[in-house]
């Protein structure tokens, strides 16, 4: 039982580790130091879906690490 959390604990963690990398932003590092391009966009399509990808899979990596720790 415990290989099986350990194992869908590190696919989850793939998943998490793509999800974010695979997530966009237009205004680079430029936007952090206040320069010009900070409108606010709505994600829409494959962006809006990414981004609930990588929630859920955060979530997921978490109650996976907490049912680890307390077996």
């Amino acid at each position: 039982m415990n290989k099986l959390i350990l194992y869908a604990e590190l696919i989850t963690a793939l998943i998490l580790i793509i999800s974010i990398l695979l997530q966009q932003r237009g205004t680079a590092l430029g936007a952090a130091f206040g320069s010009e391009g900070g409108t606010y966009a709505t994600r829409r399509g494959i962006q809006k879906k990414i981004f609930w990808i990588s929630c859920l899979s955060g979530a997921a990596f978490i109650i996976l690490a907490l049912v680890n720790l307390a077996i």
